[in-house]
């Protein structure tokens, strides 16, 4: 089997948007010879699957989901498996003006009642009708399919074999008709269904390819993100599609065993545009400690794009030291900023920039709420990334709490407004008119705008107030992460709860040792260091590995975590 290489015609995006819905630019992307490649953990070639095919049988899928009885407009769950038959299965929901809802694998979720329940209740919460899901997961979502009394449930192939095609036309698809279901990451509330409809993505896409990438006929993409995530489906399903450029997937689950098979993947098929969050470049510097593979050759990647989560520069610091002599250019990096509700992004940094920094002093940060530049040599300072100006057609303003625009390096909400935000928080009116008035997303984040670009701070919710400080959580985090040997990123969670006489600081920290005075004396330093670095005087709380709650896109989930602290779910393995 031979993978899909870079045909050799022009992206879809010229002198405009030739096409209006995701189906359209299916159409379209048939003709142009390009497609996607499914590869395992150890590299290997599993699916190529190339647009045209794709087409062809996402049609035929569609005509078997319609004789099953669904109708258009009806949400259809797809467990998002990161193969050929998802992106059929989504595709086939567009044919059929169904509404695809991509789902979580259980990876992330943890056992399989707790799964199920997730599962079952992210469907209900749309009216889910139908459920699409991989071979290996037929049988665990049989009872789903009985409780919700879904007119489909099983695998793709089940739905063949078992339903006859509907032999008439295919519905036609509007350009403002939901194209998907993105759920939201929930780390407050239960997932929310986000609707995007095909005109929100399609200007996404456009100003992605357009504006952000600058997306030509040579770019290859590689990723392994989820396809339940909107940087995985929005940025590396559906624009590669879009534009008719090659895309290589390895899967999330395999990209945790072993992440170099990511880079080798670059390396091997000339990639040019890949995305990660932060960890993802972390975690394939700690894997290369003793050397990068031979032979490995990063000099292709010329958008090497951070996302989905606050960009932390350290890592990025040390994937450059660590695969400079494998060809990689630190100014390949691109920090950037979006959510599920805008589609997927907002900004992108100029491209051959690489990471900026913003080194700012603590006190007009938490005290004054300005970003104002750190002294030289300051021992209290912090440091932020660029992530560059709006996408054209998008406005950004910081407001603070009674709604007053900010000005220049003054700290507040992040609001925005543009073509590409989410139609509503699919049958959530109250939640909708919670952060969207007058076309104005309120993101929840925090941040503000320096030379035209936004620099993220945090986010509102998980701000801790103390003594008249405005204590980022993500601060004590990475401080700990850094500068405590046996701790790693990820490791810590840090926020604050009432105690009566006010806000006391907690932070959670996964400890690795069975060992009381082991995991005192970590404690001790965790809370040493956060007084000598911050002058935070916290209640440092170990934890065993593995168990910080994370979100379905896999961050880390502090309502959650302190949820889990108020209940007493840590007093045991704090006490033994």
């Amino acid at each position: 089997m031979n993978d899909i290489a870079n045909p050799a015609n022009a992206v879809l995006f010229v002198d405009g948007s030739p096409f209006n819905t995701l189906n359209e630019a299916l159409d379209l992307a048939a003709t142009s010879g390009a497609g996607m490649n499914f590869y395992s953990g150890r590299g290997e070639l599993i699916e190529a699957l190339d647009y045209s095919r794709l087409r062809t049988e996402a049609i035929d899928l569609a005509r078997h989901l319609l004789a099953s009885g669904l109708q258009p407009g009806d949400r259809v769950g797809v467990i998002a498996e990161t193969d050929g038959d998802f992106a059929r299965a989504f595709f086939a929901c567009q044919y059929a003006a169904l509404v695809p809802a991509p789902l979580p694998l259980p990876a992330a979720l943890g056992g399989r009642p707790q799964y199920l329940e997730h599962i079952h209740g992210m469907l209900d919460s749309v009216g889910g009708t139908a459920l699409l899901a991989p071979i290996t997961l037929a049988e665990w979502v049989e009872d789903i399919g009985r409780a919700l009394s879904l007119r489909f449930c099983g695998t793709v192939a089940q739905l063949k074999d078992t339903v006859a095609p509907y032999t008439g036309e295919l519905p036609k698809v509007a350009p403002d008709a939901l194209a998907y279901l993105q759920f939201s990451s929930g780390s407050t509330r239960f997932p929310q269904g986000v609707a995007v409809t095909h005109r929100a993505v399609v200007a996404n896409i456009e100003a992605i390819a357009a504006h952000g990438l600058m997306i030509s006929r040579r770019d290859r993409c590689v990723s392994w993100l989820p396809f339940y995530h909107d940087m995985g489906l929005v940025g590396f399903l559906l624009t590669p599609l879009c534009c008719a450029i090659p895309v290589d997937f390895v899967a999330t689950r395999e990209f945790a065993r072993r992440p170099l098979t990511w880079l080798q993947l670059i390396s091997r098929n000339g990639g040019t545009l890949s995305f990660s969050p932060s960890f993802g470049f972390e975690l394939c510097a700690r894997r290369a400690e003793n050397g990068a593979p031979a032979g490995l050759d990063l000099s292709s990647w010329r958008g090497a794009g951070i996302g989905g989560d606050m960009v932390r520069p350290a890592p990025l610091q040390a994937f450059s030291e660590r695969f400079a002599a494998s060809g990689f250019n630190p100014g390949a990096f691109v920090p950037s900023y979006g959510m599920a509700e805008a589609s997927l992004a907002l900004s992108f940094t100029p491209l051959n920039r690489g990471v900026r920094i913003d080194h700012l002093d603590i006190d007009a940060l938490e005290r004054q709420g300005r970003a104002v530049a750190a002294a030289a040599g300051a021992s209290r300072s912090r440091s932020f990334v660029f992530c560059g100006p709006i996408l054209p057609g998008h406005a950004v303003e910081v407001r603070n709490e009674d709604g007053t625009t900010l000005g220049e390096r003054q700290i507040g909400r992040i609001y925005v407004r543009g073509p590409s935000l989410m139609q509503e928080y699919f049958a959530r009116p109250d939640e909708t008119a919670r952060v969207i008035a007058d076309g104005w997303l309120d993101t929840g984040d925090l941040g503000y705008i320096a030379d035209g670009e936004i620099v993220i701070t945090g986010r509102a919710k998980d701000l801790i107030i103390v003594n008249g400080r405005n204590i980022l959580p993500q601060d004590l985090e990475w401080t700990a992460e850094g500068e405590v040997i046996g701790l790693r990123s990820g490791d810590v969670a840090a926020f604050s709860v009432d105690d009566g006489e006010g806000e006391r600081v907690v932070v959670l920290f996964e400890c690795r040792s069975n060992d009381p005075q082991a995991r005192e004396a970590l404690g001790a330093e965790v809370a040493g260091v956060l007084r000598t670095r911050h002058g935070v005087h916290a209640d440092v709380v170990p934890v065993p590995p593995r168990t910080l709650p994370q979100t379905s896109s896999g961050k880390l989930s502090r309502a959650r975590a302190r949820q889990l602290y108020l209940k007493g779910a840590f007093e045991a393995v704090r006490a033994a």
